[in-house]
């Protein structure tokens, strides 16, 4: 059975940091699309950031540039999204999300097959 298992949220003030988890189980992370979304308050869901679990190809969101990085750990079957110099337009609920029916590595939440259940992220000014 496919589990995607987010941990790490919380509340932290602008410009500190979060490392948010989702544990994989199910199926392996080494030839498949990875990605984080979220979705604040008033606002539709978006893609955070991809990656390619094959050779470690990511993409970001505009928005995070610069301040997030996606990465994965193959033997722990993680998926990480490291959150640095946050801002409160960050604050949402994050969703950890896997690819693994097809080929591609999208923003579009549509494409993929599995989700988290979501993990809070708070940052105050």
């Amino acid at each position: 059975q496919v589990q995607l298992v987010e941990s790490g949220g919380g509340s932290v003030q602008a410009g500190g940091s979060l490392r948010l988890s989702c544990a994989a189980s199910g199926f392996t992370l080494r030839r498949n699309c990875m990605a984080w979304f979220r979705l604040a308050p008033g606002k539709e869901r978006g893609a955070v950031a991809t990656i390619y679990t094959l050779d470690g190809t990511a993409n970001y969101a505009d928005s995070v540039k610069g301040r997030f990085t996606i990465s994965q750990d193959n033997a722990k079957n993680t998926l990480y999204l490291q959150m640095n110099s946050l801002k409160p337009e960050d604050t949402a609920m994050y969703y950890c999300a896997a690819r693994y029916s097809g080929s591609g590595c999208y923003m579009n939440p549509n494409r993929y097959d599995a989700w988290g259940q979501g993990t809070h992220v708070t940052v105050s000014s």
